[in-house]
């Protein structure tokens, strides 16, 4: 039996005040194993830092993925407790990185979406610079706030590589902030970078601004447009296998964005284990007054054409692949880069 008309039926437009959401999918199923054991520690450090540094017009979406209990009443309660913590998700079980971004990827109408691991410290300024680039370079489809010296070496930068040869220019800049990467090959337990990558990066410039050329995807901030061209399939791995280049990467490069990152180092990916340092970033964090300034307006996105994005993906294999070292060279790296 139904009594009366609903009342969304008179106001059936979805109208939203925020621009940015942020997506977070945490899987920590127990604090006993060695792997999990600070999980919690490195997740509120997280999530502390995200919230400490994000402006007034950002959402966040949090993904349980099969969490202990532990993890579950702190999500709760910062659902219940932080408005700009809006959604929160739950599963039993591990629905896999993927699935749980893109469940939330196309049900949300803000611009901007950013993609975080759950072990990324976010530091002060981070919106404000990529939400920078992205006014710059309206071609931009994929920006992190976390830049690396070797994410040139990446296979999906064909449309970056094209805007870069024909629109802007390529060239070598000094790193700004070595720290950070150095912090990341540590948290990931293995050597990225030789001494010569913690002194330039590539970058890539127009009149607007500038961005270092490529990015990893652990965090990064993408055009809501790019997940249009993402698979509508399920995603059948929980994590890795290729999953990601499939559902984060290829789309924003076929699509014809850029995939970028910021100049200044402004996040840190901390792995599984707490570390003091991390304890006073934290502190530095909550004692910076957040200025939570506004992108005035967003450029419409402008993707390559799909001729152009051919004519990157060819480029890129003979200047950044077989004649890398020449190609170099010609822009002052004499050394092996």
């Amino acid at each position: 039996m139904r009594i009366g008309n609903n009342p969304e039926k008179d106001n059936t437009i979805l109208q939203i005040e925020s621009y940015h959401r942020v997506i977070i999918p945490i899987y920590i199923p127990n604090l006993t194993e060695e792997y999990f054991r600070d999980g919690l520690t490195i997740l509120k450090l997280c999530l502390n830092s995200l919230l400490q540094t994000v402006h007034e017009k950002t959402r966040v979406s949090l993904v349980d993925n099969g969490c202990c209990d532990k993890v579950v009443e702190y999500l709760q309660d910062l659902y219940q407790n932080e408005d700009k913590v809006d959604q929160l998700y739950r599963s039993r079980m591990n629905l896999g990185k993927v699935n749980a971004l893109y469940a939330i990827i196309k049900s949300n109408l803000e611009p901007l979406i950013t993609i975080s691991d759950a072990d990324v410290m976010f530091l002060p300024q981070w919106q404000q610079e990529v939400e920078a680039v992205m006014k710059h370079f309206p071609e931009a489809g994929m920006v992190s706030p976390v830049p690396s010296s070797r994410g040139f070496s990446g296979l999906f930068l064909n449309s970056t590589i094209y805007y870069g040869m024909f629109k802007g220019k390529i060239r070598f800049s000094k790193v700004e902030h070595p720290d950070g990467m150095i912090k990341f090959q540590k948290s990931i337990g293995r050597e990225m970078y030789q001494p010569v990558h913690l002194e330039k990066y590539l970058t890539v410039e127009n009149k607007q601004g500038k961005a270092v050329l490529g990015c990893g995807h652990f965090v990064a901030t993408f055009r809501s447009e790019v997940f249009h061209s993402g698979p509508r399939e399920v995603c059948e791995h929980k994590i890795v296998g290729g999953s990601e280049n499939k559902y984060l990467d290829i789309p924003n490069d076929k699509a014809g964005f850029l995939r970028l990152a910021t100049t200044g180092n402004f996040g840190y990916h901390l792995g599984n284990k707490h570390e003091a340092w991390m304890d006073e970033k934290m502190e530095l964090i909550n004692a910076t007054a957040n200025a939570g300034t506004l992108l005035d307006v967003l450029p419409k996105g402008k993707p390559l054409k799909k001729y152009q994005y051919r004519i990157g993906k060819a480029f890129h294999l003979l200047f950044f692949r077989k004649f890398k070292k020449f190609y170099f060279g010609l822009k002052g790296m004499k050394s092996e880069y």
